[in-house]
Formats: structure tokens, C-alpha cells, sequence
């Protein structure tokens, strides 16, 4: 018989055993040390928190209602540690995976009308004006460009978290990762303020 304490993370409640609650909140501390000193650590931290609890949510299922060690050893082993990033070696890196997820989104930040062209180019890594040229030219003989566009308007979601938009690149959803995307999200406010 175990002890099971019940979190929050990300916006999602658990059940987590006792073993596994000391493993992840030396975890976090760890994470929110080494980004104390980063002006968007919040960001970064919750961010990080909703990628670990949609990692946790996958682990849950109706005949296991309870997050364990093991599944908090997996998801860390996922994320990377903080050691991993300050790692020159690269191997870290090679570790947590040259690539990740894949998955075609809808490109908020790039977007024109919807974020089709963005979304796809991103997804194929490719400059967003070549997929918009490419949807004129076939749209110009019959209009089959615009049906096309519109029904990938309805069927693709857009990329709302920081998890979602490094999948659409196709990069491993890690804390480096993560880490990058809301600094340069930062970034790109910050400058936009100054404008």
C-alpha cells in the first residue's frame, strides 16, 4: 500500500504516489532554479508544466488512475533536466532526440488570412511565401486553390501552446526547446513594444 497525494500541474489534476510527488517536485525545483534568472521563467516554467502534464495524462488511462515513479522517471527522461541543456558536449542533445512529433498545424504567429500557407511551410520546413504562391497558382485556373485552402482552414487545428508550435517544426518537445521558443515569443514582444 502506498501513499497518493493529488497535484495540479499544468491546469490537470493527478493522483500521484507519494514516490513520485518527491520525484517531481525536486524536479520542478530544479527547472525553477535554473530559470530564475531568465526575464520570461515564468512563461518557460509554465509551459513547461502543461507538456508535462499532457506527458502525465498519456500515462493515465481506466485501469491505472495513478501516476508512479516510473512514469515520472519516463517523463523527465523526455523533458531533459537542466544539465542537459548547460551540456556543451551535444550529447546531451543526442539524447533527447534530433526530432519529435511531427504534426501539421495552423501557424498563428506567420499567419496572412488563417495560417494554412505558414502552418504547412513550417511543417515542411520551407519558406511560407512558396506555399502561398504555390495555393495563387492553383487557385487561378478553376478556384481549386481556395477549396483546398478553406477545407484545410476547418480540418487543421491551430498551434495555441508552445508544445503544439515546436511539434509543427518537428522538433522534440523538450525544456531546451521550450525554453528557446518562449524567450524568442519574448522577444518578439519585447520588440514590438518598442516599435
Amino acid at each position: 500500500m502506498k501513499i497518493t497525494v493529488s497535484i495540479n500541474i499544468g491546469g490537470m489534476a493527478f493522483h500521484i504516489d507519494e514516490d513520485a510527488y518527491t520525484e517531481l517536485k525536486i524536479y520542478l525545483r530544479s527547472l525553477d532554479r535554473y530559470f530564475a534568472k531568465e526575464p520570461s521563467s515564468a512563461e518557460i516554467m509554465a509551459d513547461i508544466e502543461a507538456r508535462i502534464a499532457d506527458l502525465l495524462k498519456a500515462k493515465i488511462n481506466d485501469y491505472k488512475q495513478v501516476v508512479t515513479l516510473q512514469d515520472v522517471k519516463e517523463v523527465i527522461n523526455t523533458l531533459g533536466t537542466p544539465e542537459d541543456i548547460s551540456d556543451d558536449s551535444g550529447s546531451a542533445y543526442e539524447r533527447l532526440g534530433s526530432t519529435g512529433y511531427h504534426r501539421m498545424y495552423r501557424d498563428p504567429d506567420n499567419r496572412i488570412i488563417s495560417g494554412v500557407c505558414s502552418g504547412m511551410a513550417a511543417y515542411w520546413r520551407i519558406d511560407p511565401w512558396i506555399m502561398r504562391v504555390i495555393f495563387i497558382v492553383i487557385s487561378l485556373p478553376g478556384g481549386l486553390g481556395i477549396l483546398i485552402y478553406v477545407i484545410l482552414w476547418i480540418v487543421l487545428p491551430e498551434a495555441k501552446t508552445t508544445a503544439q508550435k515546436i511539434e509543427m517544426k518537428g522538433d522534440p518537445v523538450n525544456i531546451h526547446n521550450i525554453k528557446d521558443s518562449v524567450r524568442q515569443e519574448f522577444d518578439n514582444v519585447k520588440e514590438k513594444m518598442n516599435l
